[in-house]
């Protein structure tokens, strides 16, 4: 990878600190994804987010997004709404990828993850190519 994409890469993910600032009610769940097998931001990727039922493990649908220009979705979750339990997200990674007239391995990208202090910040990245893929609890 070449100093100038790890640069911008860099900046995008420091400037995350900025999106919060900036948001009148920030969400306490945030995600990013980077498309990194290029080197830019994974943006107009539709994602959901669901919270799992602890007695039926059925999942709810909390909310549907589209990632911006700089491959985040604000607001994907209000303070209030926003419990302990366990969360998942999906990523339509096959519809990005075709978007931009290519094929990929894995059609969509399901991140499961609990929530045991919601009192906390919880940031989910999703670093993406068309054959891997990478997460971790970000801050």
């Amino acid at each position: 990878m070449s100093v100038s994409r790890l640069q911008q890469l860099k900046s995008h993910i420091l400037f995350e600190n900025k999106i919060t600032e900036m948001a009148a009610s920030p969400s306490p769940l945030t995600t990013h994804v980077l498309n990194t097998a290029m080197g830019v931001p994974g943006a107009n990727m539709t994602l959901s987010l669901y919270r799992q039922d602890h007695s039926t493990n059925a999942w709810s649908l909390i909310t549907n997004g589209t990632t911006n220009d700089d491959g985040r979705c604000p607001g994907l979750i209000t303070k209030q709404q926003f419990t302990s339990g366990v969360y998942k997200m999906r990523y339509e990674t096959a519809q990005y990828w075709a978007g931009m007239g290519e094929t990929c391995f894995y059609p969509y990208v399901e991140i499961v993850f609990s929530i045991n202090d919601p009192d906390q910040k919880y940031h989910v990245p999703l670093l993406l190519s068309r054959f891997s893929y990478s997460t971790y609890r970000g801050s």
